[in-house]
């Protein structure tokens, strides 16, 4: 999320209708047949949240597996819905270049969907950047990537729909309020390799992840957030996963490029007239 502005983004909806009629033979043959008595329904049975062990040892053994890492490097494919004017969710996507190094140094480069940006954090500085602006923003940041995530978040609303992946200890973060998890089965599309499919919620999110079968690395997930009332969904892919990936010098020097526009460090400014957001459940 880029702390300098909002863009709304547009796309078309095609929508195909398709009317299917049967033969006026067909359909007389059919009326003089009696009706058949549809059987009752059986009333399905209330659901009783699970902790399933076999889906609690594969996100323990995901989560160890990221914060055994000195560090990571992916790509992330974010796709997220919003409402249309016809109804159904239109679909709106930003891909991200991640780097990370434990414990105090993170940089990511979102090209694109919407306004390119750069996140860097070098243990002492955060900084963003929105390139096709030229504006640059500092501040001072706390001593660890948990840390700095909370305060881009608190003090720009700069957040990152990964960034769980990227905490010391993913585990403690999806057991806190943990009232179900339950493994689904295996998938073999999924960013190309084998995946084991498992899905856990709490109060606030429904979430099915795909794990990597040989190197136990997250490659998908979907969630809902319960108090959403149009069940949007959000999906992130990750690819082009390195563990401890050799890191040039410099990676995590911020830009300082000639010209830039220095602002605030703080939440984005309101769009100007024209280009708000529509308000909280309404279409586009």
């Amino acid at each position: 999320m880029s702390p300098f502005r909002h863009r709304v983004g547009r796309a078309a909806l095609l929508v195909l209708g398709i009317v299917m009629a049967a033969g006026a033979a067909a359909q007389s043959s059919q009326a003089a047949k009696p009706a058949k008595t549809a059987p009752a329904a059986k009333a399905a049975a209330p659901f009783k949240p699970i902790l399933e062990p076999r889906a609690i040892e594969l996100l323990k053994t995901m989560s160890e597996r990221l914060a055994a890492a000195r560090g990571l490097a992916f790509t992330a494919l974010v796709t997220y819905e919003h409402p249309s004017r016809l109804g159904p969710a239109l679909a709106f996507t930003t891909l991200s270049e991640v780097l990370m190094q434990r414990p105090d140094k993170l940089r990511v480069v979102t090209p694109g969907d919407g306004p390119a940006s750069e996140f860097t954090y070098d243990g002492k500085t955060m900084t963003a950047y929105a390139p096709a602006e030229n504006m640059l923003a500092l501040a001072d940041a706390p001593a660890t990537i948990d840390e700095a995530l909370k305060e881009a978040f608190s003090r720009a609303a700069i957040y990152f729909p990964f960034a769980d992946v990227l905490l010391a200890d993913p585990y403690k973060n999806i057991a806190d309020g943990l009232i179900s998890a339950f493994y689904i089965g295996q998938s073999k599309v999924v960013s190309g390799i084998r995946t084991e499919m498992v899905a856990f919620a709490n109060n606030e999110v429904f979430v099915q992840v795909w794990i990597g079968v040989d190197d136990k690395l997250p490659r998908r997930l979907r969630a809902v957030y319960r108090r959403d009332p149009l069940r949007l969904r959000h999906q992130l892919d990750m690819t082009q996963w390195q563990i401890d990936p050799v890191i040039p010098a410099g990676a995590f020097t911020a830009a300082s490029p000639a010209g830039a526009l220095a602002i605030p460090f703080d939440h984005p400014v309101k769009p100007a007239a024209g280009l708000q957001p529509p308000p909280a459940g309404k279409s586009r």
